[in-house]
């Protein structure tokens, strides 16, 4: 089957809104449904679809998925933010850098993009209105520094690349970590100036800072070690070698149980069966997915897909520089067009021996496409940040995917400096691992 015509039926099908689980199987049973011949049909696409699904590594997935729940549920965002203003909140855009450490640090917590903005922007984006910022600017801080929940680990998105991949998981969260950072410094530089050109009603920040001072570090401390310490348990665990991803997961869910529970009381007994519902409902539809393209990546290596687009694509240079520009621009535009976990599959079995061929190792790969889709996420028309953003303030989407625009350069100049210095991915697993 000719390349073109099976990447342009793909395209159609999902440009017309079928699901995208349903797309991946029927694009796994074309070419036998068209070439009987063809050694991989009906039986080997569903044999194929379990054996995607008969992974340990995969299990983290729901696991991640329950814990960020359980902590949203439990508000620890509110702490957390607390905290970090007692800090830097007299400074010059001190609350909404607050916003954005709040975002980084529940990022490695729920491993969720939208997740971390609906529980950050639950809570700060009232504050920062009440404030003085506008509305706007308050929603597009939180939707682009939402977009860090796939970036710093643990990240959903680095255990279905690793899957996808045959990456290691623990490898992919600690490259994370520097690039995560990088991205969120940069998005602080813009609120810093955002605030130094348009002002503050220092009086409001003033009064506020005082309050949160008063309460002393201590207290706040005591409030909020809990949330803290939730990312060092999963990350420790993880880089200590005591745990794999995995396992590590599995605690994150009982000790988020613990603290709500028992530690804040903030959620009860009762609430868990909603939640675990909610976990449930959410990983069915991530798991066929997953299934799915799982037999869809085995057609295309079946097809030689891979090989004739690696081809291609080194015939226009080998210039690791081009082809990686090349690749950004591809990622950048699948981002826009189709959900994160989705392109991760579909992409990975393409681009990673083009990665490869110019000598990018895959766990460096893998951080670059993180960081591409995450920016596809604040982007229209299938941006999921600005749904739930725009839901949460009804400001319209592309209203608000307007105003997102200046952090989201800032967010692609940090995407470049990932991209080109491999170091800033790959210098912490070269230490740690």
């Amino acid at each position: 089957m000719a390349i073109g015509a099976f990447f342009l039926i793909l395209a159609v099908l999902l440009v017309i809104g079928l699901p995208v689980g349903g797309v991946f199987g029927l694009m796994g049973l074309l070419p036998s449904l068209l070439n009987p011949d063809f050694p991989f049909a009906a039986p080997d696409v569903a044999r194929s679809m379990f054996a995607g699904m008969n992974s340990f590594t995969l299990l983290a997935v729901p696991m991640f998925m329950v814990s960020g729940m359980i902590m949203a549920e439990g508000g620890l965002s509110e702490r957390l933010f607390n905290f970090f203003a007692y800090f830097i909140g007299n400074k010059t855009a001190g609350f909404p850098c607050a916003v954005v450490v709040t975002c980084m640090f529940y990022a490695a917590i729920s491993g969720s993009s939208p997740a971390t903005v609906s529980a950050v922007g639950a809570m700060t984006i009232p504050f920062l209105v009440s404030m003085g910022y506008p509305m706007i600017f308050a929603a597009s801080i939180v939707t682009v520094a939402g977009g860090l929940g796939v970036i710093i680990p643990p990240s959903i998105s680095y255990i279905v690349y690793s899957s996808a991949a045959a990456a290691s998981p623990s490898d992919l969260f600690i490259a994370g970590i520097i690039p995560g950072v990088l991205i969120g410094v940069s998005l602080m530089i813009y609120c810093y100036y955002y605030c130094k050109r348009n002002g503050e009603d220092k009086a409001k920040l003033e009064a506020n800072y005082r309050e949160i001072r008063a309460k002393g570090f201590l207290p706040l401390l005591k409030e909020s070690f809990w949330a803290l310490l939730t990312p060092v348990i999963i990350l420790g665990t993880i880089y200590s070698g005591v745990c794999s991803p995995t396992e590590s997961a599995v605690i994150s869910v009982f000790y988020g149980l613990f603290v709500c529970l028992f530690v804040y009381k903030t959620i009860s007994l009762r609430d868990l069966g909603n939640v675990f519902m909610k976990g449930a409902q959410t990983y069915v539809n991530i798991l066929f997915v997953i299934a799915a393209a799982t037999s869809f990546a085995r057609v295309l290596t079946l097809l030689r897909y891979p090989q004739t687009i690696s081809e291609s694509v080194l015939s226009v240079s080998d210039s690791t520089v081009v082809v990686l520009l090349i690749m950004n621009l591809i990622m950048l535009v699948c981002g826009m067009i189709i959900d994160n976990i989705p392109n991760i599959m579909i992409l990975t079995p393409i681009m990673v021996p083009i990665a490869k061929a110019v000598g990018v190792d895959p766990v460096h790969f893998g951080i670059i496409m993180t960081c591409n889709l995450a920016i596809g996420m604040v982007t229209p028309p299938m941006g999921i940040n600005l749904f739930v953003a725009a839901g949460m303030t009804k400001i319209p989407m592309l209203k608000l995917a307007k105003a997102c625009v200046p952090f989201l350069i800032a967010f692609f100049i940090s995407l470049m400096l990932i991209t080109f210095i491999p170091q800033l991915s790959m210098a912490l697993p070269a230490v740690l691992g």
